[in-house]
């Protein structure tokens, strides 16, 4: 093996050992769902880079998003090809309104970092809506805890893991 593929390997299993990639694993197994963790080759910031890094189609990629819900944190799995209409979401789930939050409020609430945030593994449960157009999907990729790691999951497993309702988001 190389130096750098030894340096790759080194800071692959760092990054799996960090406490939020740690945590996501620990609830994936609780959760009956292997423990594929893919440390990616680069930050995946956006659906469409983690889509280019995987090979699959941007609906694939579960995008999690945090917002404020009258206060509450709400999180959102959203497929990679679409955007969350707040306005008609907070209608269909019944708050006043729904807000992006801030970085240390996602935080806060998920213990994980915006570009990170997986859909489980947090300190306390986070209310949680799935797209429905997930469910298309045979695998979906989600964030599992830092921004370079991702895991597989069934639209099942998903929707069974985090407890959440399953809705059109836009």
């Amino acid at each position: 093996m190389t130096d750098a593929a030894d340096a790759a390997d080194e800071t692959s299993g760092a990054i799996l050992e960090r406490p939020g990639v740690r945590a996501v694993r620990e609830a994936m197994r609780a959760a009956g769902i292997a423990d594929e963790v893919r440390v990616l080759g680069a930050s995946a910031p956006t659906a469409v880079a983690a889509a280019e890094q995987l090979g699959c189609p941007v609906g694939a990629i579960a995008n999690s998003l945090v917002f404020e819900a009258d206060g509450a944190p709400l999180l959102v799995l959203t497929s990679g090809s679409h955007r969350v209409q707040t306005e008609a979401l907070a209608g269909r789930i019944g708050v006043r309104r729904i807000r992006r939050a801030s970085a240390d409020f996602v935080r806060t609430a998920t213990g994980q970092a915006i570009g990170g945030v997986a859909p489980l593994g947090h300190p306390t449960p986070v209310r949680t809506l799935v797209d429905e157009a997930l469910a298309a999907y045979e695998v979906i990729w989600a964030a599992a805890g830092h921004h370079q790691t991702v895991f597989p999951s069934t639209f099942a497993q998903l929707v069974a893991a985090t407890g959440g309702t399953i809705v059109a988001v836009d």
